[in-house]
């Protein structure tokens, strides 16, 4: 590049390497988020075998989500500092660690542990930068991008699925999980794949870090040594090393806060579903491989539905009022949570998974998408990691409180009940207060266009003003008295 050019960051590509970045993508987010809900094919015979509840064998889940959303933050300044790709081969290993460590276990807390904690942990190590990575590659391809990648989740719960079940019918589920963990080392591979979008980053920071150090020892040169700092001082520089990995001021955007308010209370809901589909469908007499394939069906259409999402989001229509497409999505999603209990048959099973699958591609493409509309892409990063740990809390509750329904009223329609309610409440929200931030955005900007246009029609009535203020003392008839008799002073004084 020209010298003026260098060290600056390139633009994304929308293409070339970005589409191996989406398949790397693809990879790790499907894993992400497809693991803790093919988990769920051994719930009931771990469930037997240590003889826990619904609620407390539902806590395994409930932690890995929580964990991996929790984490956001530290994945978040982990990107920040050493860039996505590391993190993620990192992220990999903690998750084929934890699965392992697993099929060691011989009491439900271990599993919290390996399991929730260790495995939850890689994988919110997996998520996040993948996300984060196709913001850098791609602006004007984005949605289609991460609708993309996002279709990695119904893709590996499609084959999870009927291959949990395989697992655990020739191995058993300590055999399974140490298989699982082998599988899913393939995340380092994934991880190898994120190439960084800016080669001459390291060389500019690396010279920067240089200049100053030197201007940092020519002023202990000259000053003589530096003083200590006081602690007012230090506690400011360590609040501005917080800040510059995670952006605090987001907390005063409006947009984000809506978003934020709307997704915290629908993950109260969301997840619960996928959790106890399965062992729903052994509950009323399914065999086992009919269970796994009502997921197997669901991973099916969210396949297609989170790719056609992206299509049709980033459509001239769809996008620039993309969150009303968004909230439409949860309701639709609650919508089909309220009428699953009317599914007696496996028919109707079949039918509500169907729906589901593909309420749920639509709220998964756009998740992250609505989010990098509202905040753009350069706070990108630090509101996904302020996003996902407010939400690990309802994460953290939903499945145990489904749990707890279960076990009080022996019936599973209270638990898809609640967790339609709060859906379609989260989307309600998210619709009427998405309306009233977009009046208000159209409110501020015609009334800056205004302070623009009147600030510009005084600017000019100023400078006409002095133009005509010029032309008059220059060409006035009424001075020419006046001006004749400085020139005559000015010969007098010349000596003339």
């Amino acid at each position: 590049p020209a010298p003026a050019e260098a060290g600056r960051a390139p633009g994304p590509p929308d293409g070339g390497w970005g589409w191996v970045v989406v398949f790397g993508a693809f990879v790790s987010i499907g894993f992400a988020y497809a693991f803790p809900k093919g988990l769920a094919i051994f719930f009931k015979e771990i469930q037997d075998f240590f003889g826990t509840s619904y609620s407390e064998i539902a806590w395994v889940s409930s932690i890995m989500l929580a964990t991996t959303y929790g984490a956001g933050p530290i994945s978040s300044i982990l990107v920040n500092r050493y860039g996505s790709r590391p993190v993620v081969m990192f992220g990999g290993l903690l998750c084929g660690v934890g699965m392992i460590s697993a099929a060691f276990c011989t009491s439900i807390l271990q599993l919290y542990i390996c399991v929730g904690f260790i495995t939850g942990f890689g994988l919110a190590l997996n998520l996040q930068p993948s996300v984060i990575i196709i913001g850098k590659y791609f602006l004007k391809r984005r949605p289609i991008a991460n609708g993309l990648a996002m279709a990695g989740s119904p893709v590996m719960l499609c084959t999870l699925a009927p291959l949990n079940q395989f697992l655990f019918d020739n191995f058993g589920w300590r055999g399974s999980f140490l298989i699982l963990g082998a599988i899913l080392l393939n995340c380092c591979v994934a991880g190898a794949l994120f190439r960084p979008i800016g080669p001459g980053t390291a060389a500019v920071k690396t010279q920067v870090t240089k200049e100053g150090k030197d201007a940092l020892k020519g002023k202990i040169t000259e000053d003589g040594p530096m003083e200590n700092k006081t602690e007012e001082e230090g506690g400011k520089d360590c609040f501005e090393k917080i800040n510059q990995y995670l952006d605090f001021s987001l907390f005063k955007h409006r947009g984000f806060l809506i978003y934020l308010i709307g997704n915290v209370l629908m993950f109260l809901g969301f997840f619960a579903p996928i959790v106890f589909l399965a062992p729903y469908a052994k509950h009323t007499g399914i065999d086992e491989y009919s269970a796994a394939f009502l997921l197997s069906i669901l991973a099916i259409v969210d396949m297609v539905a989170r790719p056609t999402t992206g299509i049709v989001a980033n459509s001239k229509w769809v996008r620039p009022r993309i969150q009303y497409f968004f909230s439409f999505a949860i309701t639709f999603n609650g919508a089909c949570h309220l009428l699953c209990p009317l599914a007696s048959s496996y028919t109707g099973l079949v039918v509500y998974s169907s729906f589901y699958g593909l309420a749920f591609g639509m709220v998964c493409a756009m998740l992250f998408e609505t989010l990098m509309d509202l905040v753009g892409a350069a706070r990108f990063t630090s509101a996904v990691g302020l996003v996902t740990i407010a939400e690990c809390c309802t994460i953290l509750l939903g499945p145990p409180l489904g749990g707890i329904l279960i076990d009080t009223f022996g019936d599973y329609k209270y638990m898809f009940i609640k967790c339609g309610a709060v859906m379609v409440l989260a989307g309600t929200f998210l619709f009427i207060m998405n309306y009233y931030n977009y009046r208000a955005l159209a409110k501020e900007e015609k009334e800056r266009k205004t302070k623009e246009e009147d600030l510009k029609s005084v600017r000019t009535e100023h400078e006409d003003r002095k133009s005509w203020n010029k032309d008059s003392t220059q060409d006035g008839p009424e001075l020419e008295p006046l001006r004749e008799e400085g020139e005559g002073v000015k010969k007098e004084m010349n000596g003339v």
